[in-house]
């Protein structure tokens, strides 16, 4: 609030400049709201000139504003940021029928100011068109044949979590803050599929990279850069902007550098990993003097960016909810432990034990889901014009398909709201799938990372809940540990510190 009020003394100061604005976003305004003729639009708050619905929505936590306004409005609604018309899809039902059964005509992904600068329309996450359908398929083939979520992959989670145990020893029980080695040891994961090699703890090179892509990710859900996607032209009073420039100039020149020392020592026939078989496809499409082709070092480095990133942020994110809710709920961690003591014992646990760990399991669902950790999602936009649930969209209709309400869906959860494993266990306590568990969005923009990553959580949580138990700092109790978080486009815990103990 604070920011737009900020925002509104700056439109009033009487300045020629202000009111120049101020004309051209009520031109603006008047143009992106006009009724369209070829069908019916979805209902939604009435807009004001120039702000739109800015000041209903929460900018610092959007996501349990829209949640609020579909219960008014229903699971098919608009709102106006600013001068800009946003669909919000709400509920389970709709989403996966627009995300499933309609995936070609709500695929294409809405771009806005402040992922152009980080993408520049090229890579995997932030790109349409048959730029990001060669990336994405060159990126799903080559994952794949480097062992994503493959035996390959649980070798390297394997030799990583006895890094990451390393690390947890170094406190001694003592409380600490568990968001860097967690997010290390995850990282290295998609750096060993991506570069070939894993990284050192204390390599400055390594932790800045995880540094950039973890404040990226957070500056970019903030709420001044919301305000710059809606109104470019605050740009150069934003520090945050100049955050994610920075961030951006630093990753490249880091990206050029590694794909420098990678490319002294390629073999054509021996691909280390995915920035190899990216540069022999590279050196291949330009000797066969191939026009308009899509492997370019622009389109690597960001390709890169994207992979380590995404690899890096919401699976550490993840884990770190599920090591705190342990802390928090006791009784369920109790279980977990018992549990894995019985199946597993003291042996390494393994992929394949999955099937014989219901309850942990289930305890690990229930995390992704609690945790919510993308709750609105990514942004999508119509590809062409289309009738959907009684509404007409026009190709190019920004779209927010919203997980938080698919994951918290009172008419798919018994308590929504609540930390309940029993979500995912049938009568008998063997894990049962739920339709609406969607941590991963849906459709064609479903996450490529999925298999590794659900890989990663089983192995990472089932490993360190044998080998340690997780309680608040001394003088604190689990009601001391805030389940709110911390908002960017991914939801981060609370900062706190857990006591990270031996159990043998």
């Amino acid at each position: 609030m604070a920011v737009i009020e900020s925002l509104l003394q700056f439109l009033s100061t009487g300045t020629l400049l202000g009111a120049l604005l101020l004309l051209l976003f009520l031109h603006l305004l008047s143009s992106g709201s006009r009724s369209q003729k070829e069908g019916k639009e979805p209902p939604g708050p009435k807009p004001l000139p120039l702000l739109g619905n800015l000041l209903t929505l929460d900018l610092k936590r959007p996501f349990d504003t829209l949640c609020e306004l579909s219960r008014t409005y229903g699971d098919v609604f608009q709102v106006f940021l600013g001068p800009k018309k946003v669909v919000v899809l709400a509920g389970h039902k709709i989403i996966k029928e627009a995300l499933v059964s309609y995936a070609e005509e709500f695929g294409e992904r809405d771009v806005s100011p402040s992922f152009r600068i980080v993408n520049n329309d090229h890579g995997i996450i932030f790109s349409n068109g048959e730029s990001w359908r060669e990336m994405r398929r060159f990126a799903l083939s080559n994952l794949r044949d480097f062992g994503m979520g493959k035996r390959g992959s649980e070798e390297k989670i394997i030799e990583e979590i006895q890094f990451l145990k390393g690390e947890f020893d170094k406190f001694e029980g003592k409380p600490f803050d568990t968001t860097r080695p967690v997010n290390y040891a995850v990282s290295n994961i998609i750096s060993s599929i991506v570069y070939g090699s894993r990284f050192e703890y204390t390599d400055p090179r390594f932790t800045e990279m995880v540094k950039r892509a973890n404040e990226n990710i957070r500056v970019s859900g903030s709420a001044s850069i919301t305000l710059y996607n809606i109104f470019p032209w605050l740009g150069p009073f934003l520090n945050s902007k100049r955050i994610i420039v920075r961030n951006v100039l630093k990753n490249k020149s880091e990206m050029t550098r590694l794909i420098t020392g990678l490319l002294e020592t390629l073999n054509p026939h021996d691909s280390r990993g995915f920035v190899d078989s990216f540069l022999i496809r590279k050196q291949s499409e330009e000797q066969s003097c191939k026009k308009d082709t899509h492997f370019h070092q622009e389109n690597l480095i960001v390709t890169m960016t994207n992979l380590f990133a995404a690899g890096t942020d919401t699976t550490g994110t993840t884990l770190r909810w599920g090591l705190m809710l342990m802390a928090k709920y006791p009784h369920i961690q109790d279980r977990v432990h018992e549990e894995i003591d019985r199946v597993i014992g003291g042996r390494q646990p393994a992929v394949d034990d999955r099937r014989s760990l219901p309850y942990t399991d289930a305890v690990i669902h229930e995390i992704q889901r609690l945790a919510n950790v993308v709750p609105m999602n990514l942004p999508h936009k119509t590809s062409c014009d289309i009738h959907f649930n009684g509404y007409f969209f026009k190709k190019g209709t920004t779209v927010v398909p919203l997980l938080t309400s698919v994951l918290k869906d009172s008419s798919e959860w018994e308590k929504p709201n609540s930390f309940y494993p029993e979500h995912f266990l049938d009568e008998k306590g063997q894990l049962v799938k739920r339709d609406a568990f969607m941590p991963f969005s849906a459709g064609r923009r479903v996450c490529l990372g999925e298999s590794l990553a659900r890989m990663e959580l089983f192995l990472f949580f089932t490993s360190l809940l044998q080998s340690y138990r997780f309680t608040p700092p001394p003088g604190l109790s689990g009601d001391d540990l805030d389940l709110k978080g911390i908002v960017g486009v991914t939801l981060n815990p609370s900062p706190h510190k857990l006591c990270v103990i031996r159990r043998f």
